[in-house]
């Protein structure tokens, strides 16, 4: 936990990275995944471990018979290209007992998007470790993302391009503000929504999830976003009722900064619940010894951080909390801010993250994308089927399967500890939040159309960047949604 946070978020190389590869010799005609069958890797990047992850994705992709993978980028129906890089966590003895020689441990991600003609996205995927990693990593991230994308290239896509209508006309310019947990994705979907329409002007402020809703209420913004959704009440008290639209799923995961630990851990909710509350004070407590039984946790307190603006993450964090513990359901709730029992306030994940990396025996939670960008050591979660589940792309998606998913036809759905044993526990939707009425005839026009866009085009570019697409029934509703 000791590494610094970069100065340049890493999504902004991810993102330079992605915009380009395939643009000189551009032959890719495919506009449809079904239409792929030559793909040219690109380069993952110069970083450590970039090359071998490469290798072994080529080695695998190799095996099978419904792709033919070409050395030119011209003779491709589409290009894969993307970043990829492994770093050392810690070391750890295989068996502390014996006194074995210790071994290097893990982190990563392999992040790679297939792009076809006009260098649309057709499909994109984020490996990160599915387990804690000893060695072998470089060929479990390609392991993942060569059988997803084999995967997805037989099953084809669910939904075609979205044409433009009357918008490619229309001089609109759209403002939103709200959530940081989604900020990276949004910045980029607006960005290339408007390279497509240049007419259009989109802004978002990443303010916060309250301040989002609060800017939206008060009619300064055409949009917020959340991942805290609004109670008919609390559209009662603004004064107009708001359209939650799905977009994207995320997590939420515990960082922590141990003095002499160089391990991964293993949280259940009571104790995570018990360390917010105030009542688990030691890192040696018995509740933590017992899921962690081969660490050397020290005899040391914890400091607990937490969010300290209004913040959708918090929201998502305490509406866990009160799902898995009825006395912190009872005693502080669920909220965008809570009165929190104990522990240090910080603004933003950027805040808490520091504060975590700057104080010994720290524990903090912060956005999953955020943890993977800045090579932040972050803990499994035990979940409700009784296993220990570390957050990916593949264990968010699980618990949208698992949760309520679709069944509220509204979307105000909260999907935090549902059942599955593949399921990340503390996994959630986020939402845009569009006023039902708009007065302005053409930004209503536009709105719709972007928000048609995020809900298919957008989805295929959200996991390159850490985050799960929608289940294609929930994307489905929503555009049923839009329509009516």
């Amino acid at each position: 936990m000791g590494r610094r946070l970069k100065l340049v978020p890493l999504v902004i190389a991810l993102f330079a990275q992605l915009s380009v590869g395939a643009a000189s010799g551009n032959a890719q005609v495919a506009d449809r995944l079904l239409q792929v069958k030559k793909i040219y890797v690109d380069s993952l990047g110069a970083d450590h471990g970039a090359a071998e992850i490469r290798e072994q994705l080529i080695r695998r992709l190799r095996r099978s018979r419904d792709i033919q993978l070409v050395s030119n980028p011209t003779e491709a129906d589409a290009v894969l290209k993307g970043t990829a890089r492994i770093w050392v966590t810690g070391h750890i003895s295989p068996n502390a007992r014996t006194h074995s020689p210790s071994q290097p441990t893990f982190g990563g991600f392999l992040s790679a998007e297939l792009v076809g003609g006009k260098d649309d996205t057709l499909w994109s995927y984020l490996a990160s470790p599915s387990e804690f990693v000893w060695n072998g990593i470089a060929d479990d991230l390609a392991g993942q993302l060569a059988n997803k994308l084999l995967g997805s290239l037989k099953a084809g896509d669910r939904q075609g391009p979205v044409a433009a209508g009357p918008v490619g006309q229309i001089q609109v310019s759209l403002k939103g503000a709200g959530a940081t947990f989604p900020a990276p994705l949004y910045r980029r979907w607006f960005q290339t929504y408007q390279e497509e329409y240049p007419n259009v002007r989109i802004g978002f402020d990443a303010v916060g999830s309250e301040e989002g809703i609060k800017r939206l209420e008060e009619r300064t913004v055409d949009f917020g976003a959340s991942e805290m959704p609004l109670s008919d009440e609390a559209m009662l008290r603004a004064g107009q009722r708001f359209k939650h639209l799905p977009t994207v799923l995320g997590a939420v995961v515990v960082i922590y900064n141990v003095n002499g630990l160089h391990q991964y851990l293993n949280f259940t909710p009571e104790t995570l619940s018990g360390i917010y509350l105030g009542r688990i004070r030691k890192w040696n407590a018995p509740e933590i010894r017992r899921s962690n039984p081969d660490a050397s946790l020290p005899n040391a307190d914890i400091v607990v951080v937490h969010r300290s603006d209004g913040s959708g993450t918090s929201f998502v964090w305490s509406d866990y909390l009160s799902k898995v513990d009825a006395r912190w359901k009872e005693s502080v709730g669920a909220g965008t801010t809570v009165q929190w029992p104990v522990g240090i306030g910080a603004e933003r994940n950027e805040g808490v993250a520091a504060q975590v990396q700057q104080t010994p025996n720290s524990i903090g939670y912060v956005e999953f994308i955020y943890a993977l960008q800045h090579e932040l050591r972050f803990g499994a979660v035990r979940n409700a089927a009784g296993q220990f589940v570390l957050a990916s792309i593949s264990s968010v998606t699980a618990a949208a399967a698992a949760g309520s998913g679709a069944a509220n036809k509204d979307f105000r759905v909260s999907i935090t500890n549902p059942p599955g044993k593949d399921a990340y526990p503390i996994s959630t939707y986020t939402w845009l939040l569009v006023p039902e009425v708009m007065e302005d005839s053409n930004g209503k026009a536009v709105m719709t159309q972007l928000l048609r866009w995020v809900l298919t085009s957008g989805q295929r570019k959200c996991s390159a960047l850490g985050y799960a697409p929608l289940p294609p029934e929930v994307a489905k509703d929503a555009l049923e949604s839009l329509a009516r």
